[in-house]
């Protein structure tokens, strides 16, 4: 019997489990509670789970005004059939009783067929959640049947650092492929379809899509994983011939150089290409098998041109209705495929939602600052695509640059994108058809901008006899189909606004990884996936990005150790000599290897990702050592972007980069040792990471603390956030760096000069020693460069300098640590499963300043905690809602004394000097 389950309990779930209508009084809790938001691998009904152990997970609901309710006993089933888990068969896994949990996961491997639908359930003190299902995409790689096919065999690769290929690409070789093949179905009762393209691929069967989302697969360090996506197409199928279409895209995959187009690095794995396996179950009970192979047909498309940075050329004159449908029978164009080597990277099942389509900005303005030349308008600064619907004549052909802002002209201005000019520009050309209305979306590529400059077209009712007209125009905002996590609203309109500015940045990087910026790089920096993991935590719940970062580290990290900047490292930041750039080696970013994992771990709970990174971060952490000299590591990028008199921007000018990086080795090692802690390793291992970070901490005080003056390094910021928030400051010299840190800030007039790095730990640092009244004199500062400075300066979307400086990235997340302190600190709203039972969650809102009322919600594991706040004079009257399933700690404003609560709906006064 299951350790903390009673015989009376366990013969009450038993009679549950066999339906018994009534069962003996005290065996549930007394509040009946209702399993629900059922997740497999943390998605939702999923298609191409891959693993024999996935982790099942639910939440729990109670009658509202219901209080102090907890998962008592659970059960999940999972069934073969949806007839079976209505008969309450697990007679694919039954996990037996447990108590007080929410989630579970099978100790050993289940016997799951590829492209299987399964469905289950989970009971919970006598009541049942609605169905969950899943569909496994190939359990066994080996099982894969689909060959690997392109139009064009793979160039001989060159002798060039990643990312720095020097060759052009002549504009034959850069028309992208189509391909098709056709088969009977016959009696089908259920189709289901693995596929995989590189760099990207469309798929269709009898002419509609398989999906309405975009850029599929996820990008990865190709040579070492690939991902595949799965769907169940059974609806798409006729009774007899069908055909199957694809279309294929460059991506991160076929990174091309091309003269006069922008691209951030130029390199290529190869060419094109893609693999499928399409299983069909018949009625009769056999299982047939489509695959790719050389048997397929192939042709060269409409997109004569695309490129993941530099935009997308179509010729609609060039496209062939109907040829991904049977009823297209020509055969002139099309020749076989050639079938080629397979990749190195290892297929694996897409663990991420895909980006799709969230949001659409309609133009807003139209001008024309040149005769012939007009700029749209759409109002806001989002990554995506354009939507062009015009109708022309054939040959007719319209350009489309886009751009964040416009220059004093009022034209395209792209020297935010590090384009234009002798570096390429980013556009998009379309040329009719002369079909009517004529739609162009680009297949292959997103990205960044406000507005997008017109040529080539007049807008609706404008345009001359025989001239191109654009019926309208607007944009996509797409992004990682990530579930919503986080509401925030306050009093002062600027911090609402300073929210939005954040979010906004946010979901523009939010693709299949968090890039820095939508335009220029589109690169998977890692710094800023640990410095700001609180700010996307709080707007999104974006576990399933982290899992997939510890991978695509694992897939990067050096034989030596090292953690390259990005991850994964389509480019190669090296100096001619080859020896690393400091954006290429810098422990601020390296150490995400660590930091980022135990900050998702914190956040969600779940020690997996923590197992499937701790052998990189030991070896990392060997890696610090092995550069450090007397415990100090003195190379990288220190605090990028701090605001120095100067105005330059760039690595650290304010603050030492061997305090930085020292310290971030510091908590590298403290992280250590608590990732240890959790994964339950040798008591050696832990005493070792404790060992050596004393020691480290020895050496960091020994050479930046100013016992004297009670401040470290050069008195900046950073210098003095850093050890206070890391917890390494002297004992009982605290609230003297406290006093020298909030000198810094008073000394630039409450204007922020710590950068993309220290600024973290400036509103950590505050935050812990209680001084939230800094932090809202910071966030309140409009006239020097600030949140409200970028605002001021017109910024729709976070920038990439304090400044808004227009020559920089208008469209950035990396400065997003602001969202920490209105979640954490107006909200008063803290997750960490790293804390005492009990304690996981927190609500200590701090209503400071001028603020007389917030409204805060965000969603955790257990659901959602909302705290919501309303001052009037000295009074506080407070509400907090905490979800069935979890405790939490109260800190009431003026109340000193923290209170331990249950879920429900609960009311506090306090009061507020």
């Amino acid at each position: 019997m299951a350790k903390g389950i009673s015989r009376r309990m366990a013969i009450g779930a038993a009679s549950a489990l066999a339906g018994a209508a009534s069962l003996p009084a005290g065996v549930w809790a007394a509040t009946p509670v209702t399993p629900a938001n059922l997740r497999i691998e943390w998605l939702t009904a999923p298609l191409g789970i891959d693993t024999r152990r996935p982790r099942f997970r639910w939440e729990i609901t109670a009658p509202e005004g219901a209080r102090d309710v907890m998962p008592g006993i659970s059960r999940v089933i999972v069934a073969s059939s949806e007839a079976a888990l209505r008969r309450r068969q697990g007679d694919v896994w039954d996990s037996g009783l447990q108590k007080g949990r929410l989630d579970t996961q099978p100790k050993t491997p289940l016997k799951l067929a590829s492209h299987t639908p399964y469905y289950w359930a989970v009971v919970t003190d006598g009541q049942w959640s609605e169905t969950a299902s899943f569909v496994t995409g190939i359990i066994d790689p080996s099982t894969w049947q689909g060959k690997w096919i392109a139009a064009k065999a793979d160039p001989a690769p060159g002798t060039h650092v990643r990312g720095q290929n020097m060759v052009l690409t002549p504009p034959e070789e850069t028309i992208l492929p189509i391909f098709r093949t056709d088969f009977d179905a016959g009696k089908v009762v259920r189709a289901v379809v693995s596929v995989t393209g590189l760099g990207h691929f469309e798929l269709t069967v009898n002419g509609k899509p398989v999906t309405d989302s975009l850029l599929n697969p996820g990008w990865t360090e190709y040579d070492r994983t690939i991902y595949y996506t799965t769907y169940d197409v059974t609806k798409l199928l006729n009774n007899g011939g069908n055909r199957l279409g694809v279309w294929l895209g460059n991506g991160m995959y076929n990174a091309e150089r091309v003269k006069g187009r922008k691209t951030k690095f130029s390199h290529s794995y190869g060419k094109p290409k893609f693999s499928l396996h399409l299983s069909l179950f018949m009625a009769d009970g056999s299982v047939k098998q489509v695959v790719s192979d050389k048997s397929w047909q192939v042709s060269e498309g409409p997109i004569l041109f695309s490129s993941i940075f530099g935009g997308e050329d179509v010729d609609a004159r060039r496209e062939r209705s109907g040829w991904d449908t049977v009823a297209d029978t020509a055969t002139d164009g099309w020749r076989a495929a050639l079938e080629v080597p397979a990749p190195k990277g290892r297929l694996r099942a897409q663990p991420i939602p895909p980006v799709r389509q969230h949001q659409r900005f309609e133009t807003v303005t139209i001008t024309e600052p040149k005769p012939g030349v007009f700029i749209y308008d759409l109002g806001q600064n989002f990554a995506g695509r354009p939507e062009l619907i015009v109708r022309g004549p054939a040959g007719a052909s319209v350009k489309l640059t886009p751009c964040e802002v416009v220059d004093e002209q009022g034209l395209a201005r792209q020297k935010s994108f590090n384009a234009g000019g002798e570096k390429g520009t980013v556009e998009y050309n379309y040329t009719l058809a002369g079909r009517g209305d004529e739609r162009f979306v680009p297949r292959f590529n997103y990205h960044g901008f406000r507005f997008l400059q017109v040529e080539g077209a007049a807008p609706k009712g404008r345009a001359g006899i025989g001239q191109a007209e654009v019926l309208s125009l607007s944009g996509q905002f797409c992004y990682t189909d990530l579930p919503e996590a986080g509401r925030f609203a306050c009093s002062d309109p600027l911090f609402g606004r300073i929210h939005r500015l954040i979010e906004r940045a946010v979901l523009s990087n939010a693709y299949s990884v968090l890039t820095d910026c939508p335009h220029r790089e589109k690169l998977g920096w890692l710094e800023q996936n640990h410095l700001n993991a609180l700010t996307v935590f709080y707007n999104r719940d974006a576990v399933t990005m982290y899992e997939k970062l510890v991978h695509d580290i694992n897939d990067t990290q050096k034989a030596d150790g090292m953690v390259p900047g990005i991850a994964p490292e389509y480019m190669q930041f090296l100096k001619p000599d080859g020896s690393d750039q400091d954006a290429r080696n810098s422990p601020e970013w390296g150490g995400a290897v660590a930091l980022a994992a135990w900050a998702a771990y914190r956040q969600y709970g779940d020690p997996q990702l923590l197992a499937d990174g701790y052998p990189a971060m030991r070896r990392y952490a060997d890696y610090l050592a092995s550069r450090a000299d007397g415990h100090i590591v003195d190379f990288g990028l220190g605090d990028w972007y701090d605001v120095a008199p100067n105005g330059k921007l760039g690595p650290s000018q304010l603050t030492s980069r061997a305090l930085s990086g020292t310290a971030t080795y510091i908590q590298v090692l403290d992280t250590l040792g608590k990732v240890a802690t959790v994964l339950k390793r040798p008591a050696a291992e832990i005493a070792d990471a404790g060992r050596r970070h004393a020691t480290v901490r020895d050496a960091f005080n020994a050479r930046f603390y100013k016992a004297d003056v009670g401040s470290y390094d050069r008195d900046s910021q950073t210098a003095n956030a850093m050890p206070l928030a890391l917890g390494i400051v002297p004992k009982g010299q605290e609230q003297r760096v406290l006093a020298a840190l909030v000198k810094a800030v008073r000394d630039s007039q409450n204007g922020v000069t710590a950068g993309d790095v220290g600024f973290h730990y400036v509103v950590r640092a505050l935050m812990m020693y209680g001084r939230d009244d800094v932090l809202f004199d910071m966030l309140s500062v409009t006239d020097r460069p600030s949140y409200g400075y970028q605002l001021a300066k017109g910024a729709t979307a976070l920038t990439e300098a304090w400044n808004a400086d227009w020559n920089k990235s208008l469209n950035h997340f990396m400065l997003g640590h602001g969202e920490g302190w209105l979640y954490g600190g107006i909200g008063g709203i803290h997750v960490d499963f790293a804390d005492a039972e009990g304690r996981v969650i927190t609500v200590a809102p701090k209503p400071v300043g001028s603020l007389t009322s917030a409204d805060v919600a965000h969603t955790t594991v257990f659901g959602e905690v909302r705290s919501r706040w309303i001052r009037e004079g000295q009074r506080i009257e407070m509400e907090v809602d905490i979800p069935p399933g979890a405790k939490a700690r109260i800190i009431v404003p003026g109340v000193k004394v923290a209170q331990l609560i249950g879920s429900g709906h609960h009311r506090f006064t306090g009061a507020v000097a």
